[in-house]
């Protein structure tokens, strides 16, 4: 997928997740949660040089200072991520995100070892994921699952779940109930609201 078109889709995204999300060039200057993916995007291409992670990391680090958001180079981040409202957010290094992944500020994806391991979180397609939640350790959240705001999650959990709670738990999630966004963006009429 060329550079525009990959733009075009991260615009896209943060309108289809997002009703305040008003225009394509609104938003391309005033979302910190796009700045920090785009960001994140080159400091990852030159991670995967050795020579050059320096750059990369001193990159990574003006990003987190432009946006609040903190993403380690060599996190690997899906298609279509999107980061509502941003600041306080922190991806560690061995973390994997999957596509259509939708988290918002203050999130936490952490290690709980210092070893040179796998140690961060593996986060599935479609997961969505409350402001604030901690997820610590190399466990995995399984597609399709939502983890509630300030959960603190420690433990795997299936796909098509809903975890919440400290330490966090998990229950099946209702796909014909729970799936359904609360606001269709396509639908959204501000001017109803004003």
């Amino acid at each position: 997928m060329g550079f525009f078109a990959r733009l075009k889709e991260d615009l896209e995204a943060a309108r289809s997740h997002d009703p305040a999300a008003r225009g394509s060039f609104e938003n391309f200057f005033a979302y910190s949660g796009l700045h920090a993916i785009w960001i994140h995007r080159l400091t990852h291409r030159l991670w995967q040089n050795p020579a050059l992670r320096f750059p990369a990391r001193l990159l990574s680090q003006l990003g987190r200072s432009w946006t609040g958001i903190e993403i380690h180079p060599g996190a690997t981040i899906g298609r279509r991520f999107f980061i509502d409202h941003g600041m306080g957010v922190v991806i560690g290094e061995t973390a994997e995100i999957g596509e259509d992944v939708m988290i918002y500020h203050g999130v936490t994806l952490g290690g709980r070892s210092l070893a040179r391991i796998k140690r961060h979180p593996t986060i599935g397609d479609r997961v969505t994921i409350g402001a604030g939640a901690k997820i610590l350790g190399p466990i995995t959240i399984g597609r399709d699952s939502a983890v509630g705001a300030n959960a603190v999650v420690v433990k795997d959990a299936p796909p098509e779940s809903i975890v919440t709670g400290v330490p966090a738990k998990w229950r099946h999630r209702d796909a014909q109930r729970e799936t359904k966004p609360a606001v269709d963006p396509a639908e959204y009429d501000i001017e109803y609201h004003l």
